[in-house]
């Protein structure tokens, strides 16, 4: 009798059932008899004989018991998960942070000598890394304007390596043209490692291997938790990649706990639902904001007036619940007179929980290839949102509470 024809599962599907194997979820005799991998907590894996405690390093990959720094199937099943969310990879290295994972990532594709080039609008510690860790291990990092698209071919050298793209970026939400930058840098140099830090919209809004990058990076803490309590990173790869990855963060020590795993797993299986949530609440605000006389623009990549809006609406198929807003005018001390009334809006960093959150923000600071506020704007106050799954219309009212107290400030 012919099998049935198989269905690609969707990414909200696959989200539910990776990492889900039998033999993680049961017994010899039972498998698959819960829903949930358990937590295996262990340094120490035992071996039947010295034989095959002898054969035990000839193998190296995830699936197979060895010691503890390599996982057990509590972090194996997190890690097929991630793989699974991102077509076209092969495997997924778990991190102890959002920070570990890029920094892991570079390390393993950069050498004392190489260029890495990094856009102008990436997460501030990755800057921080570059500028210091890597510059003093002979690592060279050259910034790009972050809309600069095909056009980074001028930029590629015979000792680049590496590009490190953020699409839309942390703090001002330009959205590139990773096929373009891609294409380009393929073309210039096919060994050249693409990475893209993909936290804002995960693999469920972004398959950025499948638009050409060769490592997606996430700081799991983030949307994959989503709950404000775990410290987590991933970095999920190509199968060319994939090796270098896994066997630097091996090199590195790098290993995550089975608790924060499960944490992770359990966070994972609702994301499709929250991020939608999240989505529809930042849509709704964001167009509220850029109605407010106090508001100068909204920075949010679905919106059209935000730079590489185009491009979001070709490559992704969804937004999360974080952007930002320039202020009409005002001080610093305004600005903080917003914040300061916000009672909804925790003040802390990170994002992706169910908390709404409100930082001030300066990009200023953290700009070398492209200049803040951009030439012909004199507004330089902006404020970042992480939009949480309360209520709509509560946060609307605490939002006009920080505006009116903006106004009074001005």
């Amino acid at each position: 009798m012919a099998k049935p024809p198989t269905t690609p599962q969707s990414p909200a599907t696959r989200i539910i059932t990776g990492g889900r194997r039998a033999e993680w979820t049961g017994t010899a005799d039972q498998p698959g008899a819960v829903v949930n991998p358990p937590v295996w907590r262990a340094s120490t894996h035992l071996y039947a004989d010295t034989a095959a405690l002898k054969s035990g390093p000839q193998t190296n990959e995830d699936g197979r018991f060895f010691y503890g720094r390599r996982g057990s199937p509590t972090q194996w099943a997190l890690a097929e998960a991630l793989t699974a969310l991102e077509p076209g990879a092969h495997g997924t290295m778990l991190y102890p942070s959002g920070v570990a994972a890029i920094t892991g990532a570079l390390l393993a594709v950069l050498s004392p000598g190489d260029v890495l080039l990094m856009t102008d609008s990436a997460y501030d510690p990755s800057r921080s890394f570059a500028e210091g860790f890597l510059k003093r291990f002979g690592v060279e990092t050259r910034y790009y304007d972050p809309q600069i698209g095909a056009g980074i071919s001028s930029l590629i050298c015979d000792r680049t390596r590496a590009i490190l793209m953020e699409s839309p970026g942390s703090l001002t939400f330009e959205v590139q043209d990773v096929p373009a930058i891609c294409q380009a840098a393929r073309a210039a140099n096919p060994d050249i490692a693409l990475l893209i830090d993909n936290t804002w919209a995960t693999g469920l809004f972004l398959p950025a291997l499948a638009l050409g990058a060769d490592m997606s990076i996430m700081a799991c803490t983030k949307y994959i938790v989503g709950h404000s309590d775990v410290m987590l990173g991933s970095v999920t790869a190509t199968e060319a990649f994939y090796p270098r990855l896994r066997h630097t963060a091996q090199a590195l020590g790098h290993v995550v706990s089975p608790d924060d795993s499960w944490l992770a797993l359990r966070g994972l299986r609702t994301l499709d639902v929250r991020l939608r949530q999240h989505q529809a609440s930042a849509l709704r605000i964001a167009h509220w904001l850029a109605e407010q006389p106090q508001v100068a623009r909204v920075l949010h990549p679905a919106l059209p007036s935000c730079p590489g809006h185009d491009l979001w609406q070709r490559d992704f198929t969804g937004s999360s619940g974080l952007f930002s807003f320039v202020l009409n005018g005002g001080s610093d001390a305004a600005r903080a007179a917003l914040i300061d009334a916000l009672t909804l809006f925790g003040i802390g960093y990170s994002w992706g929980g169910f908390e709404s959150l409100a930082i001030p923000v300066d990009p200023a600071r953290c700009r070398s290839a492209t200049s803040w506020p951009p030439a012909g704007d004199a507004n330089p106050y902006a404020v970042r949102l992480h939009i949480g799954l309360e209520d709509t219309d509560d946060l609307i009212a605490d939002l006009a509470k920080g505006l009116h107290a903006f106004t009074m400030h001005a």
